[in-house]
């Protein structure tokens, strides 16, 4: 297995909690550096933000097309047509980045996983299979992946691990729907899911910003 390229942003290498942002397709980690500078979490300490770069694969539904990608999108439909082995490498490669920041000292219960589109479906997969408790999962405008598998495969040390999801009204890329069925889905399993949406298209927009400050505030909390 390939490791995952990172970009890091830390003050120091003894950081308090680590934060893990997974960005979407055709993306970059490099997206996600304004929220090492936007989000205000001196009250937990030093963050360390982990913004790993997915990697370059053809992209069936782009004409096959090499592009950042967590894993294929075979086509509109992405509960049939699903590309198990692309999900579950990436769930895989996301894992061995929470090793590592264990190993490089963060507890797993001060390790956050979140993402964006492809990036929140790969965080909701990964972190519920996860075997180490963490500290939350945030998925801003995704879907729960391989969702028929999630009863069975979910680890019991995050059955309830606190869950942010927030989706845009206006969504066309993964439709509004898809985040409630996801939402929908979880609460049935009984995690605990803090649900917010916005009148905006497949984006995130200030006040999305604001609440997963608060969110992260709160599970990092000391």
């Amino acid at each position: 297995m390939t490791p995952l390229q990172t970009i890091e942003v830390s003050a120091t290498d003894q950081p308090a909690a680590s934060i893990l942002m997974l960005h979407g397709l055709g993306a970059d980690g490099t997206d996600f550096l304004p929220f090492a500078d936007e989000i205000d979490l001196a009250a937990v300490g030093p963050v360390r933000w982990v913004l790993p770069r997915a990697p370059v694969r053809p992209v069936t539904v782009n004409g096959g097309y090499r592009m950042r990608a967590w894993y294929d999108i075979l086509g509109s439909d992405l509960v049939r047509r699903e590309d198990e082995a692309g999900l579950r490498e990436s769930f895989a490669q996301v894992q061995a980045l929470i090793e590592r920041e264990i190993a490089r000292g963060v507890p797993a219960r001060r390790i956050v996983l979140a993402g964006f589109s492809q990036g929140c479906a790969i965080t909701l997969g990964a972190g519920l299979r996860c075997p180490h408790r963490l500290a939350g999962l945030a998925g801003l405008s995704g879907y729960l992946p391989l969702a028929d598998r999630t009863a069975a495969e979910a680890l019991p040390a995050n059955r309830d691990v606190p869950l942010f999801l927030a989706h845009g009204r206006d969504d066309a890329v993964v439709v509004p729907a898809r985040g409630i069925a996801a939402r929908d889905q979880l609460l049935s399993l009984g995690h605990a899911v803090e649900w917010h949406d916005y009148p905006i298209e497949h984006s995130v927009c200030i006040e999305e910003v604001r609440a997963l400050e608060q969110f992260l505030r709160r599970v990092l909390a000391t």
